[in-house]
């Protein structure tokens, strides 16, 4: 079955093959529930999913998979990444992308019928995310306009319930983008409007230092929907303290949203 639609760009400038790394937790048993596609944004992996997100969504029957951005690419090799682990995977996938993973998955759903998505903490506003975070990060945030690494610092990225040590942790296994991804994501106009129905829910906190406030409901009203606001978390929701309840809440609309007769 095809499930992407073909672009000039693929054939006349096709994106390189790469080895693309996968993690994923599987439930006990196979309900046949649509299997959930983890999407990173920059300078995180699979890793921040599997830290908590995988193995809980797994434990709620949902088979679940994180899969890594490649190190040299952009927007456009992502979404084809994305696209080709999709549709190896049995069934129609949820795809939830975090930060700029949530742009890419905004731009896959122009291509890929997903079964559902989900946007957290989406930057789709490059520029948006940038004004924020110069207020809250000058020095990790200049460099980054200028073509260096963006730094984030451990209050953007997490809340102070977070020990000091935990939050270190994950920020030594942040890994630096490349200058062409960042100014992509910067320059990044609206996504493509998505090519089927495919519900898409907006999650986000509203002390989030990287996607302000005003971002999540530009978002969410792309889409014609509300954000579900987390307040007190950073932007990382699925590695802040408070990791378990933006999960649950995810699985519970697509409990909903996925039922038998829901339209």
């Amino acid at each position: 079955m095809r499930s992407h639609l073909l672009r000039y760009a693929d054939w006349a400038s096709p994106v390189p093959p790469v080895a693309r790394e996968v993690h994923s937790a599987l439930p006990d048993s196979d309900e046949g529930r649509p299997p959930l596609l983890f999407v990173p944004g920059l300078g995180h992996g699979p890793w921040a999913f599997a830290e908590h997100w995988l193995g809980h969504a797994a434990r709620r029957g949902f088979p679940a998979h994180a899969m890594a951005l490649r190190e040299r690419g952009g927007l456009r090799a992502y979404a084809h990444d994305v696209v080709q682990v999709a549709a190896g995977l049995p069934r129609q996938a949820v795809l939830i992308g975090h930060g700029a993973g949530a742009l890419v998955v905004a731009r896959v759903l122009a291509r890929y019928p997903a079964r559902a998505a989900v946007l957290v903490a989406p930057v789709l506003d490059g520029w948006a995310g940038l004004r924020a975070a110069l207020r809250t990060n000058p020095l990790g945030t200049v460099p980054a306009a200028f073509g260096g690494a963006l730094r984030l610092s451990r209050r953007q990225l997490f809340s102070a319930e977070l020990p000091a040590e935990q939050a270190d942790a994950f920020r030594g296994r942040l890994a630096p983008a490349g200058a062409r991804t960042q100014w992509q994501v910067l320059m990044a106009g609206a996504p493509p409007r998505p090519a089927g129905p495919a519900p898409v829910l907006v999650v986000g906190s509203p002390d989030d230092r990287v996607v302000p406030r005003k971002a999540l409901d530009r978002a969410a009203g792309r889409y014609g929907v509300a954000p579900l606001l987390f307040p007190g978390m950073g932007h990382d929701l699925m590695l802040d303290a408070g990791w378990a309840e933006p999960i649950d809440a995810i699985l519970e609309w697509l409990g909903k949203e996925l039922a038998p007769g829901t339209s």
